[in-house]
């Protein structure tokens, strides 16, 4: 390896590193080596083999080099480019992750429609394979088939793919009917900050379930004669605290009542998923559920989860950026009419069709067609609340729109710790947006992007904003170690150039 590659490969790996929070001592500790090897090893002045390479891009969660398999690693964006003609909303990538663990519920086969093919899911099929659940990919790839065994075997779990996903925390629910005491490991997924698991922990014990957490692993113990006597009360409204108690309801010989439960699309998919189970869940749509449960389910499901409203708002947030007229069709839109008002309060002009349903025969949806539009910056600050509030994962998405109105807008994202200070990376392609704590972004419009070379953030939408942002920006840029936009969007890049972007995948090596 040239001296030349060492050097990159070594800003990479700095890169990768900083985005993560670490000094150059935690990664050692992560690699079982020293810190003066991890400095050489960024300077370019070590010799490294493919292996640690590998080990590094895991530890850091960060596609240093692409290994063994086929996948995007840097995009190279060509920006100013209008879009137009029209793009389908994909599947809900946080349906398709929760309806994942809820086939661990079903011992006959279950068939999911449309499943988004992401990084998400992929980590979670090889969780499901690794304790035997058997899985395949038919009617030409676009449809995913799932066979349980009739043991699962918990102690050959795939523990580096249940790293690299927060979703592995859902496997809890499911799983305390099916075992008397397992271990999973530490949930993993975007940099969003500290997130305490508590919430799902004072939800579950009321099914006799105890967690002890130690050596990067939650050792589970279940008290089988342990049964929820009186409502549960959520102590927050979030949408996998939610989706666990109903997984653990969803077998519960006797009625459970879930009270401050979220509403949102990822949960109504999975309540409308339990119908089809045999389940009955009463108040879908509402913040009280009460679930009927079935404590032996063995069916054959077919079922289809509905598109994802954030997908939705990204191609939203694209057309407006880049000042282009297109039409996004299959909206799900009973989740982005607080968006839409406040886009329309911004002057974003746009109409929209009849709604039609979803393939679940639930979910209404519309086309929405987006034209260029001059934009003002919001009279309120744009900030989430539970739904039918504005969605917490739309939130950064404003950012790249405010910086395109004219005046400012104040952003509050308070739900998780780090997220704001990732769309301050919007000042290198020549936003205008000052971080004034934690939670909150000041943003100034409007702005003349400019094109730049940047690592990508290590949080999903954020990195997606990004990316929004190098399309409206004249010139050519390039954004790196794009894995964790793979985590939630099925060919984004691909799916962008159809409508008029200009984006290239490469490798470096």
């Amino acid at each position: 390896m040239s001296d030349d590659y060492l050097v990159r490969i070594g800003k990479l790996i700095r890169d990768a590193r900083q985005h993560r929070g670490w000094t150059q001592s935690q990664l050692a500790e992560a690699l079982a080596t020293s810190q003066s090897a991890v400095n050489r090893i960024e300077r370019g002045n070590q010799n490294i083999s493919l292996e640690m390479i590998a080990r590094i891009g895991e530890a850091l969660d960060s596609e240093i080099v692409s290994l063994g398999y086929a996948g995007p690693m840097h995009l190279r964006v060509v920006g100013g480019r209008r879009l137009s003609g029209s793009i389908d909303v994909k599947t809900s990538k946080n349906a398709c992750v929760a309806l994942l663990c809820a086939s661990l519920l079903n011992k006959g086969r279950t068939v999911l429609r449309r499943v988004a093919r992401i990084e998400e899911v992929y980590r979670l099929l090889e969780v499901l394979n690794s304790i035997g659940v058997r899985t395949r990919w038919i009617n030409e790839g676009v449809d995913l088939e799932i066979v349980p065994p009739a043991r699962l075997d918990l102690d050959a779990i795939d523990a580096d793919a249940a790293r690299r996903t927060r979703s592995i925390i859902m496997f809890l629910g499911p799983l305390l009917h099916r075992m008397d005491s397992f271990k999973l490991p530490y949930a993993g997924g975007c940099d969003l900050g500290t997130r305490t698991i508590e919430p799902h922990m004072i939800a579950l014990r009321r099914f006799g379930l105890e967690i002890a957490a130690t050596e990067g692993l939650y050792h589970a113990q279940i008290d089988h004669s342990v049964i929820p006597d009186r409502p549960i009360v959520l102590t927050e409204r979030g949408d996998t605290v939610t989706e666990n108690a109903l997984l653990a309801a969803a077998r519960h010989d006797g009625t459970t009542v879930i009270r401050n439960a979220s509403s949102n699309y990822m949960v109504q998919d999975l309540c409308f998923f339990l119908e089809a189970l045999g389940i009955r869940v009463d108040g879908v749509g509402t913040t009280t559920l009460t679930v009927h449960g079935v404590p032996h389910i063995d069916v054959d499901v077919d079922y289809s989860p509905s598109e994802d409203p954030v997908e939705a708002m990204s191609l939203l947030a694209a057309a407006v950026v880049t000042e282009s007229r297109l039409t996004i069709r299959r909206v799900p839109i009973e989740f982005l009419e607080i968006e839409l008002a406040v886009l329309e309060e911004m002057g974003v002009d746009c109409d929209r069709t009849t709604e039609y349903a979803a393939d679940n025969g639930r979910t209404r949806l519309v086309d929405l067609t987006v034209r260029p539009s001059k934009l003002e910056a919001p009279i309120d600050k744009v900030h989430p609340m539970p739904f039918p509030g504005l969605n917490i994962d739309n939130v950064p998405f404003f950012a790249a729109i405010a910086a395109s109105a004219q005046g400012q807008t104040l952003i509050h994202d308070w739900v998780y710790d780090n997220r704001a200070i990732y769309l301050t990376d919007l000042n290198r392609l020549g936003g205008r947006l000052q971080l004034l704590d934690p939670h909150r972004v000041l943003v100034e419009g409007p702005t003349r992007w400019r094109a730049a070379e940047m690592m990508c953030p290590p949080a999903l939408r954020p990195a997606v904003v990004v990316l929004l942002a190098m399309m409206a920006a004249e010139g050519t840029s390039v954004l790196r170690n794009v894995y964790v936009i793979n985590r939630g969007y099925e060919e984004l890049a691909e799916r962008l150039n159809s409508v008029g972007a200009q984006i290239e995948i490469f490798r470096d090596i």
